[in-house]
């Protein structure tokens, strides 16, 4: 079992106390944190029969199935238009190259997510600018938004954080009455819903990841931009084949942001059980909740929106003893995020407020857990009580 890069290792002080309360236990076969070996089993045959048609066909770069890949996630979305590209850091770039960003402006986001998220903002010289999180959802306070906003602020990008869109409605409003884009970064909530409507097409523009581990992920890097406004869909197809506007024509500075056809066709053989997953999805998740409460404290869902869980995370105190006792019982974790990124290195310069005491709050005490479609029952009851006996264990 491989765990995760961005999980901590624990203290030898934790191992200790682990290994105390863990005396009396028999190792348990390892869970994994997502299981891509059975959706792979499942959907093999679709797979193949996927690959098969790009290997005799031929074409690598922009073949067939990247048209029909896009056709059908705006349907999915209820987008207009879908623009694939090769990761979802290059989806969010490509996003803001498509609205102009330039050197000296600012861009409101939250310091509570993957470093892509202010990464892209910093290429081009513009500024990120951070607003605290919610204290139960992790997501962008939408209520501090408007203090951030200067008359260099040019757009917003809201984080869909562990599957959960935020509160897009209230941030469109204020992105009205101050004139300014937003970009929803949605890429860990494909499929999930807010108010009824599609994670991807709830703001100007919205950007996925496929990566691996994604809700709906290829096998390799791959991503999507969705927009309902026909003059920035032309600006994006153009920019992600390096602003040609026809073959060796360039009417734009843009970069190399192609998806490959291969990763294309291997979407599309997944996207046939997506359906399905999203369900599963959700009544795992909705189990997790059940099982967990007033057991252990877990991110909140609200009630107008829909999670697909990307990732299920619990708040947890003295984290480091609580992922000992676990990984020795063969339950991997993960932390999503550690170190809030104002707090790092690379972007401590454009920190503007001293402090965001929410995410550094939270960036201390969240462990997502084991999840996906296929999460046996047996195994999520398995890593619940497990979980509960470390929360305890740690308490003391």
């Amino acid at each position: 079992m491989s765990y995760p890069r961005h999980a901590e290792s624990s203290s030898a002080a934790a191992a200790s106390g682990a290994a105390s309360v863990l005396a009396a236990e028999a190792p348990a076969s390892p869970i994994e944190f997502i299981d891509l070996r059975t959706q792979y089993r499942e959907m093999r045959g679709d797979i193949a029969s996927r690959i098969q048609q790009v290997l005799d066909h031929g074409h690598y770069i922009m073949g067939p199935e990247v048209e029909e890949l896009e056709h059908r996630l705006a349907a999915f979305t209820g987008a207009q238009h879908c623009i694939s590209v090769s990761s979802g850091t290059e989806a969010l770039l490509i996003s803001l190259m498509a609205i102009g960003i330039r050197p000296g402006d600012e861009v409101i986001t939250t310091p509570f997510s993957f470093v892509a998220t202010a990464e892209v903002i910093v290429m081009l010289g513009a500024i990120p600018v951070f607003a605290d999180i919610e204290p139960d959802t992790c997501l962008i306070d939408a209520s501090r938004i408007e203090a951030c906003i200067t008359p260099r602020t040019r757009a917003i990008i809201p984080v869909s954080l562990y599957g959960q869109a935020a509160d897009m409605d209230v941030i469109n409003g204020i992105a009205r009455r101050y004139g300014l884009m937003v970009i929803e970064d949605a890429a860990q909530s494909l499929g999930a819903t807010y108010k009824g409507r599609r994670s991807g097409n709830l703001s100007a523009v919205g950007c996925t990841s496929f990566f691996p581990s994604k809700p709906l992920g290829c096998y390799g890097d791959g991503g999507a931009i969705f927009t309902n406004d026909p003059d920035l869909a032309k600006a994006m197809r153009e920019i992600r084949i390096h602003g040609q506007s026809q073959r060796y024509v360039h009417t734009r500075v843009g970069v190399g942001g192609r998806m490959d056809t291969l990763q294309c066709a291997i979407l599309l053989a997944k996207f046939d059980y997506f359906d399905w997953e999203i369900e599963q999805r959700l009544r795992i998740g909705a189990r997790y909740n059940s099982l967990f409460k007033d057991k252990v404290n877990t991110v909140a869902q609200r009630q107008d929106r829909t999670g697909v869980f990307a990732q299920y995370t619990v708040i947890v105190e003295n984290r480091p003893v609580v992922q000992d006792v676990l990984k020795r019982q063969g339950i991997p974790t993960a932390i999503h995020y550690p170190v809030p990124i104002p707090m790092q290195v690379a972007y401590s310069s454009f920190n503007a407020s001293p402090r965001f005491p929410v995410a550094e709050f939270m960036s201390e005490r969240v462990l997502s857990l084991p999840m996906g479609p296929y999460l046996q029952d047996a195994d999520l009851e398995r890593i619940v009580n497990a979980v509960v006996k470390a929360v305890e264990h740690a308490r003391h």
